[in-house]
């Protein structure tokens, strides 16, 4: 069965996918690093992790398999989870796949070299409704996609 694992810390999307869970009958846990408010339904879980480093990222590795979804913008988490057979989505609707994953972290890594140098000063931009949109999008989807192959 398809499940959805989210890297909840400070995950904006959580709403999001709540809504898309209901509409497919999908399982969901949240996993993060201390307990947070969220909706009781007998479709969603939280797990609390030690709050260790990357405690979150290795429970989801341990537990997410292929034809689940997870739902993370850490890089490092995706490229792990990709390895499962899990397929990834970030929070602004962009998948993650064997790919991409390489230029992400190639990215990834590039930008936080210049960011320790002080050549690069400026983050993501805001978080906003089109992101919404296209997370919506894309959540919807990968569950179709994998719908198809099962």
């Amino acid at each position: 069965m398809l499940d959805i694992y989210v890297d909840a810390d400070g995950c904006p999307v959580k709403p999001e996918v709540y809504k898309v869970a209901r509409r497919y009958q999908l399982n969901v846990t949240l996993v993060a690093n201390s307990w947070m408010r969220h909706p009781h339904a007998d479709w969603l879980t939280m797990q609390v992790v030690e709050e260790q480093f990357d405690g979150a990222d290795d429970w989801i590795v341990e537990h997410a398999g292929e034809h689940d979804i997870v739902i993370a913008s850490d890089i490092p988490l995706a490229d792990r989870c990709l390895k499962k057979g899990a397929r990834v989505l970030g929070h602004r609707g962009r998948p993650f796949t064997e790919d991409s994953i390489g230029d992400a972290l190639g990215t990834r890594d590039l930008l936080s070299h210049l960011r320790e140098m002080g050549s690069v000063m400026d983050g993501q931009p805001p978080f906003d409704h089109r992101d919404r949109s296209r997370f919506l999008q894309g959540l919807d989807q990968i569950i179709q996609a994998v719908k198809r192959e099962t």
